[in-house]
């Protein structure tokens, strides 16, 4: 089942020339490789209000907001945060704009499932699909990436989070892979949430990943093909790092209804909920509405219910 939210207001697009957007992008940044150098700085080296989470309280984690029920609440979240880019050009700011906001929404949605209980939090950062886009833009998107996971990781572990890294590794900057080695390293034995994120991931990846293992096993003489099964295949999925990999909710913002190549084995039997609101205008209140259209829901995996 799906859900549509029709937003409260439209935006007018204003388009940008490819030579300005170039400039823009070079801007952005070196304005973040100046502001990442700042003392006190938090996501993204730019100074924020909320760039400190309060460790959860045990107060905290027992107050949901009205008319959600806890026995209700899914297990796994997944979340496509798109949206970004128009929200910067929306309001005339710069791309590297965007993206800033789109981690202080990400932050958020983390801190309120390590409240409410939420056990596994994935998010589709970088697609293999985005490979394709200016190099320029993802060198800023893989080195902000970089330096969120360096500024935050001090933070996430304080507040009990597992932090783990889905996808093909194979094209990602040294410093980021020794950087990600160290967050999931210094994470691993954290239990309150696990914030999967998926860099450089793809839902056709990781199927093919998983065939070309299970072959290999095949090859090695370590199965045989008639013991092939869907236990196996998900065993040799991405998100075999946690214990809850099949989402019980998908989110996309931004109006697009697609799952755009994410998690396509996971997605199965997943609830599926699309809002309108690009990713840093979702927050709380619309994480509240996608949680209550979640339990309003019968999941029957194809059965039926007397």
């Amino acid at each position: 089942m799906l859900s549509l939210r029709v937003p409260p207001t439209s935006f007018n697009f204003r388009r940008f020339h490819a030579g300005a957007l170039e400039r823009r992008w070079r801007l952005g940044r070196d304005s973040l490789l100046y502001f990442s150098h700042r003392r006190g700085t938090g996501l993204l080296g730019v100074r924020s209000a909320k760039s400190e989470m309060a460790p959860f309280t045990a107060a905290e984690e027992e107050t949901l907001p009205e008319g959600l029920q806890r026995e209700l609440m899914p297990k796994h979240v997944a979340v496509i945060m798109d949206g970004n880019g128009r929200w910067a050009k929306n309001k005339g700011l710069q791309p590297w704009d965007g993206h800033r906001a789109g981690v202080e929404a990400l932050r958020e949605i983390v801190e309120l499932c390590g409240k409410w209980g939420i056990q596994v939090l994935t998010v589709f950062a970088f697609s293999t699909d985005n490979w394709i886009r200016p190099k320029i833009e993802i060198d800023f998107l893989l080195s902000l990436f970089e330096r969120t996971l360096k500024s935050e990781l001090e933070t996430l572990a304080k507040n009990n989070v597992r932090i783990s890294i889905i996808g093909d590794s194979s094209k990602l900057p040294k410093s980021l892979l020794k950087v990600i080695n160290e967050v999931e390293e210094v994470t691993k034995n954290n239990t309150r949430l696990q914030l999967i994120v998926a860099v450089g991931y793809s839902g056709k990846y990781d199927v093919l990943q998983a065939c070309r293992g299970i072959a290999q096993r095949v090859k090695d003489g370590e199965i045989k093909v008639e013991e092939i099964d869907e236990r196996l295949i998900e065993q040799e999925l991405e998100t075999n790092c946690t214990e809850f990999p099949y989402p019980d909710l998908l989110i996309r913002t931004s109006g697009e209804l697609r799952v755009s190549n994410f998690l396509l084995w996971q997605l199965a039997y997943t609830e599926l909920f699309f809002a309108q609101e690009l990713w840093p205008d979702f927050g709380r209140s619309g994480f509240i509405e996608a949680l209550m259209s979640f339990q309003q829901r019968q999941r029957r995996f194809g059965g039926r219910k007397s």
